[in-house]
Formats: C-alpha cells, structure tokens, sequence
C-alpha cells in the first residue's frame, strides 16, 4: 500500500515536470528524432515508455552511454506518456534538449547535471 502510494506520488511530480518542460523548454518526441539529438549531442535527457521494444529500448541506452545522457524508464505505457505529454497521441521515446523552467533535469536519477560557467 505504501509502496504503490509512493509510485503514483513520483509518477505525479514526474508528470507535473514533464507538462512545465513541454511549456516553457524543448524536446523532441519519436524514436528517429530522439536519436538524431543523441547523435549530435543536444539531448539533456532520454524518456522512455516502458512498452517500448527491447531492441528500440537497448539501442537508445547505447546511443544515451555514448553521448553521457541521463535516460529515465517512465513507469507508464505509451499511451500514458503521450498524455503526460499532453499530447493526444503515443508517445515511445521523447528527448529533452532544453528543460526550461522545470527541474526535471537535476531531480531524475542519472540525468547530465547542467554545467555552470
């Protein structure tokens, strides 16, 4: 029971940063566009579904490995990123190139920290 309480409570405050990232920052949505950002380095920060394909799912871990990327597992299925999103389709993999005024860059584990200079 706590246990469940506590994932729904997380899922909320990751939801709650993902509607202020798709408001004020940048991102890309889709598989191609999320490995075009990985490629050229801009990606901050990878999200994937958890219904994603195992292949799909272990070629962007590669990719994020290689451009020293964060990439967050969402709890939710595609559908419900997509909604998350705010979107009124599925959504796979979204990259975040530009969080805006959310934090969702330093709050998720594993994510690149922003460099200060």
């Amino acid at each position: 029971m706590v246990a469940a309480k506590k994932i729904k409570k997380s899922n909320e405050s990751i939801n709650a940063r993902l509607a202020l990232v798709m408001k004020s920052g940048k991102y890309c949505l889709g598989y191609k566009q999320t490995l075009k950002t990985l490629r050229n380095g801009k990606s901050k920060l990878v999200i994937i579904a958890n219904n994603t394909p195992p292949l799909r799912k272990s070629e962007i871990e590669y990719y994020a490995m290689l451009a020293k990327t964060g990439v967050h597992h969402y709890t939710g299925n595609n559908n419900e990123l997509g909604t998350a999103c705010g979107k009124y389709f599925r959504v796979c993999t979204l990259s975040i190139t530009d969080p805006g005024d959310s934090d969702i860059i330093r709050t998720m584990p594993g994510a690149q920290p922003e460099a200060t200079a």
